[in-house]
């Protein structure tokens, strides 16, 4: 997103990124940041916390107005969950969870090939295939 970001810019259109990977925008050179100190696909908040994912969106819209230099970046204000201690069971493998882990993410592969074998025999009944 960043070095997209980059491209938009040098092409005459303000960008602004909403995100958690401080230490990659940065490098990358983002021309606007909000950096949001949660975990990896959280950038505006909690789910369905809608009063502190407006508040990111409009920190984020007023830094496109505010911003006097390349580069520049803001923390949000926010903290995920009132916990200090997410980043320590952050994705945390360890031996007693490995099985339970391995067992999920096996449970969540299947189900995903069986949405995507369902869709792609809708979409050729639609087309008048005959499905094999």
């Amino acid at each position: 997103m960043s070095l997209i970001a980059r491209h938009l810019e040098a092409n005459g259109i303000p960008t602004v990124i909403i995100g958690s990977g401080k230490d990659i925008v940065e490098h990358c050179g983002a021309p606007r940041f909000v950096f949001t100190d949660f975990p990896l696909g959280n950038p505006c908040g909690h789910p369905w916390a809608a009063d502190m994912q407006r508040d990111i969106v409009g920190q984020a819209l007023g830094l496109l107005k505010t911003a006097e230099a390349p580069r520049t970046t803001v923390t949000a204000p926010f903290a995920w969950k009132d916990d200090p201690d997410w980043r320590a069971r952050y994705n945390l493998i360890t031996p007693e969870n490995r099985a339970q882990l391995a067992a999920i993410g096996e449970e969540r592969r299947r189900t995903r090939a069986a949405a995507k074998q369902e869709r792609e025999g809708a979409f050729a009944i639609r087309l008048g295939f005959p499905i094999c």
